[in-house]
C-alpha cells in the first residue's frame, strides 16, 4: 500500500560542518513524502508529485515540519528510573545510584515495565532509533528487544559486560559475558530492524580477558557494534590507567583487544589527547556527544570543533545519556550542546544540530544507507514538528509576528533554532515508524 504525507519537508543531503548550512539542508516548503512498505518511495513538491499518484491517501500536515526521525547514539534504558538523582560525580554516582537501580533488572517484569516506558518516551520525543545500554542481565536485553520488535523500531542494544569493581550481584565473568552475549546476538541481531552492540561498560569494570572476549565477538559477528564509554572524567582516566599500566592511554585499553573499529561508538570522549582523536579518526570510530550528562555530572566540556577538525575528523552523534542525562528530548539535548560549544567560542547552528540528530547521527552508527534523510529507498522513520506548539513558540514563530525578518531557508533555519532552544515533547506532533503512524498529539495547528 502506498501512502503520503504532506508538509514542509526538511532533511540534509550533506554535512553542514563541511559544506555550510545552506549547502547541506534541503527544504520543500509544500512537500509530499510518498511511502511504500515502510520505505521512502518518492519525495518532492506536492503539486508536481501528486499528479503521479492521483489516488494517494495522504495525511495533510501543511504548516508543520516533516523531518527524519531523531537518532540517540548513547542512552541507558536501565537508568530511566534514576534520572535526576542528585549531586555526584561519575564514579560516586555509579556507586550511589546506578548499580542499585540496575540490580533491579534481574527481575524480568521490572525490565519489561522499564523497556515499555522507555520506548514510549523515546517515541513521544521523536526518537526513532537509539543505541542503548541494558544491564548485565541477559533478560534485560531480551525484553527490550521484544518490545522494540513489537513496535518495529530500528534499535541497537546489548548486555553490559562487567566482571570487576562493581557490586557482586551485578558481576558476570569474562566467559559468561561472552556466552550470554553470543546467545543474544544469534537470537536478535538482524531480527526485524534490531541490531546488537557488544557492550563492555568501560575499562574500570572489565578485565583484559573480558575485553578480549568482546573483541572475539566482533570478529565472529562482523555486523555487530561495539558500544562503551571513553574518557568521560579525569578520575575515570586515572583509575583506568592504574588498572591497565601497560597501556599508554585510555584508547589503547580498547585497541589492545581490537575494539576500535568502524562500528565502534564511544560515549563522551571529553578528555581525549590529540593522538587518541587521530587514531579514532583513522579507525572511522564514532563519539557520542552527551552534553546534558556531561554538564549534570560536571564531567567537562566536549570540544566539538576539535573532534571535527578537518585534518582528523571523528564521526559524532548526539546522546541523551539518560540517566545522567536529564531528559530524552533531543531539543533539550541540542540546547545544552549549543551552550557547551558557546563556552568554547564555538557556535552550533540549528542546521548543524539537527544534522547531528538525523543524517549525521545515522553516519555515526553506520546506518546512513538506511536512515537519516528522505532519499528514495530509505526507511520511513520520520517526525512531524509543530513550530508553534507552545504559546511562546507560537508568538515567536507565527508568520504574522515575524514581518518577513527571515524568508525561505533562512526562515526554516531560524525557526529550527527556536525549537532547539525552547522545544520539548509538545513540539512532536506525530511520529511515523516504518511508514506507520505510531504517535500523534491529535492537535490542529
Amino acid at each position: 500500500m502506498i501512502s503520503g504525507v504532506r508538509g514542509t519537508l526538511i532533511d540534509f543531503t550533506g554535512d553542514p560542518f563541511v559544506l555550510g548550512d545552506e549547502n547541506s539542508i534541503r527544504v520543500e516548503q509544500d512537500g509530499l513524502l510518498v511511502i511504500e512498505e515502510g520505505k521512502i518511495l518518492n519525495r518532492g513538491n506536492y503539486n508536481q508529485l501528486i499528479k503521479h499518484y492521483p489516488h494517494l491517501e495522504t495525511i495533510d500536515y501543511s504548516g508543520y515540519y516533516v523531518m527524519p526521525g531523531f537518532i540517540d547514539t548513547h542512552v541507558h534504558y536501565s537508568q530511566i528510573g534514576i534520572i535526576g538523582s542528585y549531586g555526584k560525580h561519575l564514579l560516586e554516582w555509579l556507586e550511589t545510584y546506578v548499580y542499585n537501580e540496575e540490580a533491579k533488572f534481574k527481575d524480568i517484569e521490572y525490565s519489561r515495565r522499564a523497556a515499555i516506558f522507555f520506548l514510549e518516551e523515546l517515541i513521544q520525543n521523536g526518537t526513532t532509533t537509539a543505541l542503548v545500554f541494558a544491564s548485565v542481565h541477559p533478560q534485560s536485553v531480551e525484553v527490550f528487544f521484544e518490545e522494540a520488535y513489537k513496535r518495529n523500531m530500528r534499535m541497537i542494544a546489548g548486555k553490559v559486560m562487567m566482571s570487576r569493581n562493581a557490586p557482586k550481584e551485578l558481576l558476570d565473568t569474562p566467559s559468561m559475558s561472552y556466552e550470554e552475549s553470543k546467545s543474544l546476538i544469534e537470537k536478535w541481531h538482524g531480527k526485524g530492524r534490531l541490531l546488537y552492540a557488544v557492550t563492555p561498560r568501560f575499562g574500570i569494570t572489565c578485565s583484559r580477558e573480558q575485553l578480549d572476549y568482546a573483541g572475539r565477538l566482533l570478529k565472529e559477528f562482523p555486523g555487530v557494534y561495539l558500544h562503551t564509554h571513553l574518557a568521560e572524567t579525569k578520575d575515570e582516566i586515572r583509575l583506568t590507567n592504574q588498572l591497565f599500566p601497560d597501556c599508554a592511554d585510555y584508547l589503547e585499553v580498547y585497541e589492545k583487544s581490537e575494539l576500535v573499529t568502524n562500528r565502534s561508538v564511544f560515549a563522551h570522549g571529553i578528555h581525549l589527547s590529540d593522538s587518541e582523536l587521530k587514531r579514532l579518526s583513522n579507525a572511522h570510530s564514532s563519539i557520542a556527544f552527551c552534553p546534558t550528562s556531561n554538564l549534570f555530572l560536571g564531567s567537562g566540556l566536549f570540544n566539538l570543533g576539535k573532534v571535527l577538525d578537518s585534518k582528523h575528523p571523528v564521526k559524532v552523534g548526539i546522546g541523551t545519556d539518560v540517566g545522567a542525562g536529564t531528559g530524552l528530548s533531543m531539543f533539550g539535548t541540542l540546547n545544552e550542546a549549543y551552550k557547551v560549544a558557546a563556552l568554547q567560542d564555538q557556535k552550533l547552528s540549528s542546521a548543524k544540530g539537527f544534522y547531528l540528530l538525523t543524517l549525521g547521527g545515522a553516519k555515526s552508527i553506520s546506518l546512513d544507507n538506511q536512515l537519516g534523510n528522505f532519499e528514495k529507498g530509505k526507511e520511513a522513520d520520520f517526525v512531524v514538528l509543530n513550530p508553534c506548539a507552545t504559546p511562546l513558540l507560537n508568538f515567536r514563530n507565527n508568520s504574522n509576528n515575524r514581518n518577513g525578518i527571515f524568508d525561505g531557508i533562512d526562515g526554516i533555519i531560524d525557526r529550527l533554532f527556536s525549537l532547539m532552544c525552547m522545544g520539548d515533547d509538545r513540539v512532536i506532533e506525530s511520529v511515523f515508524i516504518s511508514g506507520n503512524l505510531s504517535y500523534s498529539q491529535k492537535r490542529s495547528i
